[in-house]
């Protein structure tokens, strides 16, 4: 029987006793311009990268499990809504292009 591991953290480490220091509120404004401050620089752009390569550049076989592919696409969902965050925060909500529903024409 192994013992148990000893956590060098304690339960009340995180229980909020004290209320956050900052409150984002109910504005995608806000939420755009803070999502745009905390990935800008190289830092933020190297972060950036690396939650892309684990979800938006990774695909799963095809023997993977239905629940592995739902995990997946919602890890995905939430890295393009960061990315579409920063883009906001950058560029004002003029920036991101509204999404085509129809496909046909793209010739021209």
């Amino acid at each position: 029987m192994t013992a148990t591991p000893e956590w060098p953290w304690r339960p009340e480490d995180f229980t909020p006793d004290r209320p956050a220091t900052r409150s984002i509120g109910s504005s995608p404004d806000e939420a755009a311009a803070l999502a745009a401050r905390c990935f800008r620089g190289a830092d933020g752009a190297a972060l950036l990268a690396y939650l892309k390569a684990l979800t938006l550049d990774r695909a799963l076989g095809p023997d993977a499990e239905d629940a592995a592919l739902r995990h997946l696409e919602g890890q995905r969902h939430l890295v393009r809504h960061i990315c579409t965050l920063i883009e906001m925060g950058q560029n004002g909500p003029g920036a991101i292009p509204t999404p085509r529903t129809d496909l046909e024409g793209d010739d021209a």
